[in-house]
Parts: C-alpha cells; sequence; structure tokens
C-alpha cells in the first residue's frame, strides 16, 4: 500500500501557529507525472520491444510557507527535478496541481514564471561566447528590465555573489562552480518572491558555498520583502543547516515531511557512544564490559582505549558502561554520542518496501 502524505507532517501546535502568521507560497497537490514511452506505436507496428512509461511522481502532496527554506532531498532518480520543473512550469503534470502565489502551473503559467527564479545544476542556456555581464543583460532585458534599472540590478548580484573579478569573463571559460554562481544571478534578476535552486552550491569551494549559503538565508529573512526558497541539493549539512522543514522523496513519492531535528528524532531512537578511557588494556576494559554491555567494541588510540557501543536513547548502558569501567580502574577523560542524521532517514526509506516509480 502506497504511503502518503507524510506521516510526518504533524499537526503540532507550534506549526499551526506557523500556519497562521506565513501565507503558502506554493501549494501542491496530488501531482503525478508518467513519462510515456517515445515511440510506442511505431515501436509496436515494427514488433520491437518497447520499454513500461516511467512514473516519476506519485500523488504529492505539501505546502510551502512564504519566506520559508523549504529542502527536498532524495537521491538521483527520486524526481527532485521532474517536481521542480513541473513548479517552473517548464514540464505539465499527468494530474495534479500546483499553485504559485494562488496561480495555476498549466493555466497561468505565465503569472507564475513572473513568480519564479529558476537556477538548475546542469544550466545549458547561456550564451558561452558573452560574457557575464552581457549574459545576464540580455536575460535582464527578457524580463523586462530598463537598461539603467538592469546595470544596477547586475552590479548589485555580481558584488552579493563576488563575481565581480569575473564579470567581463566569457561564460564558456568559467569554472562549473562559477556557471552556478551566474545561473542563481540571473534566477535573482527580476527579484522573484519565490527560488527554486538545483545544488546552489555543487562545484563551489567552501568559501564562495558559504557566500551562497549565506546570500540565500538573507533573502529568506528580508523583513520587507521575504523570498521563499524551495532547495533541493545532496549535501545533508547544507539542508539542515538552512532549512526550516524538509521533504524526503523517494521513488517519486514524498515520504515525509518535517524539520530536520523531528525528522531525525523519529527515524532513530538511538545513538552511537564513544568513549576513551586510561588505565585499562583492552583485556581488562572487555572484562569490565562483558557484565555491563551485550554488544560493544574495543580498541587502542595511542596510550588510551576507545570503547564504542550503541544505545537507546532512553537506555542507562552509558552509565553501566561508565561505572563498569571505573570499577575496574580505567579514568575516562572522553565520551562523544552521535545521533541520527538525515542520511539515516534517507537509507531508512530507501530501504523499505515501495512500488518502484522515480526519474
Amino acid at each position: 500500500m502506497t504511503v502518503q502524505t507524510p506521516p510526518l507532517q504533524h499537526e503540532h501546535d507550534e506549526d499551526a501557529r506557523e500556519t497562521t502568521t506565513q501565507g503558502v507560497a506554493i501549494s501542491i497537490r496530488q501531482l503525478s507525472k508518467t513519462y510515456p514511452v517515445a515511440l510506442a506505436r511505431l515501436k509496436k507496428f515494427f514488433r520491437r520491444k518497447a520499454t513500461h512509461p516511467v512514473e516519476a511522481l506519485r500523488d504529492v502532496s505539501f505546502d510551502v510557507r512564504e519566506g520559508e527554506i523549504f529542502g527536498l532531498i532524495g537521491r538521483n532518480g527520486a524526481g527532485k527535478t521532474t517536481l521542480t520543473k513541473i513548479i517552473a512550469t517548464l514540464v505539465q503534470p499527468t494530474s495534479g496541481a500546483v499553485t504559485v502565489h494562488g496561480f495555476d502551473s498549466v493555466q497561468d503559467e505565465v503569472r507564475v514564471r513572473a513568480h519564479i527564479g529558476l537556477a538548475t545544476a546542469e544550466e545549458r542556456s547561456f550564451y558561452w561566447r558573452l560574457t557575464i555581464e552581457q549574459n545576464l543583460t540580455f536575460f535582464a532585458r527578457l524580463y523586462g528590465l530598463t537598461d539603467a534599472a538592469a546595470r544596477s540590478r547586475i552590479g548589485e548580484l555580481l558584488a552579493r555573489l563576488e563575481l565581480e573579478p569575473l564579470a567581463r569573463r566569457r561564460f564558456g571559460e568559467l569554472s562549473t562552480g562559477n556557471k552556478q554562481r551566474v545561473a542563481v544571478a540571473r534566477a535573482m534578476l527580476s527579484s522573484p518572491p519565490v527560488l527554486l535552486l538545483d545544488e546552489p552550491t555543487r562545484s563551489l569551494d567552501p568559501l564562495a558555498a558559504a557566500t551562497t549559503r549565506a546570500l540565500i538565508n538573507s533573502l529568506a529573512r528580508d523583513t520587507d520583502k521575504p523570498v521563499t526558497v524551495l532547495l533541493t541539493s545532496h549535501n545533508l549539512a547544507e539542508i539542515e543547516e538552512l532549512c526550516a522543514r524538509v521533504a524526503v522523496i523517494s521513488r517519486g513519492q514524498i515520504r515525509a515531511v518535517d524539520t530536520p531535528e523531528r525528522l531525525r528524532a523519529v527515524h532513530k531512537n538511538a545513538e552511537r557512544v564513544r568513549l576513551k578511557a586510561r588505565g585499562l588494556s583492552m583485556e581488562e576494559a572487555r572484562g569490565a564490559l562483558s557484565g555491563a554491555l551485550t554488544e560493544f567494541e574495543v580498541a587502542e588510540g595511542g596510550n588510551e582505549i576507545v570503547v564504542q557501543f550503541t544505545r537507546a536513547v532512553e537506555d542507562d548502558a552509558l552509565d553501566r558502561a561508565v561505572r563498569a569501567l571505573h570499577a575496574a580502574g580505567g579514568r575516562i577523560h572522553s565520551c562523544d554520542s552521535e545521533r541520527a542524521t538525515l542520511l539515516d532517514v534517507l537509507e531508512k526509506y530507501e530501504s523499505e518496501p515501495q512500488e518502484g516509480v522515480g526519474k
């Protein structure tokens, strides 16, 4: 049986309060997309083997609030790109509906495009022989900006994305990371209220990536004109840093929508514990712990031993281990624990049986 919108999209009191104060920027309702087989009739006529239609999205439903940075995570082929393109009106859904600030992506596509800025990871629509400035000027005119407004806006974006030294360099000469930054600049040209950013920091060096993340944060926190951001990324640490809520997509289906903290807490109620102690040999530590823990690992690390084990969050295994090591004469000088990550959440959903969909 298909799992749909999602058991983790709780109606918590806190969420209810946020909903009353924030409008909905993007609304997605029962969205599905199936790609038909190319030349199916012709293949059938010549008795050629035809593949099955690809169901890229199935019954997807969630909302993105105004001024929210909303993350969309999933493995390659999960349906992230198809969903982003449908919101941007580049692909039409097979069924269901998407609205952006109340405008339908199919019936009001021109108005939807006026509200959206799109930056994709594989950008091929720039003119490679033109400079960054020339490219952005060309697209600014397509957006209807006057020459004076275009110059002002381009100068502001080049400064914010630290592209000023490269402004007169041809697009084809840029590194992959700098091309990505230009794509983000173009998405922001018309100051749209909604940004769709696909891997915006991919291939960027750490400093440039940090600058881009700071820019995304500042856009959403702008008190005068907050921007809504739908962010797809394989950088899960980045998602946790930026996003108020995250949707997990697996094989074309939304499996959960919640805050990163709640996703991690619900999906793995355990933690990995690492103790470092001195004054004991490995054999003494094993002997002491054998009566306190059922499963554990002991290793040498210089002049200390390292003990690792997994415990349920409410279990007293840590207390038992510490008492056992102290009783054997050990001196514990370090204790670290590692809770579940968004990677654990993804792995859990990918390992669950599910009808095969996704593109």
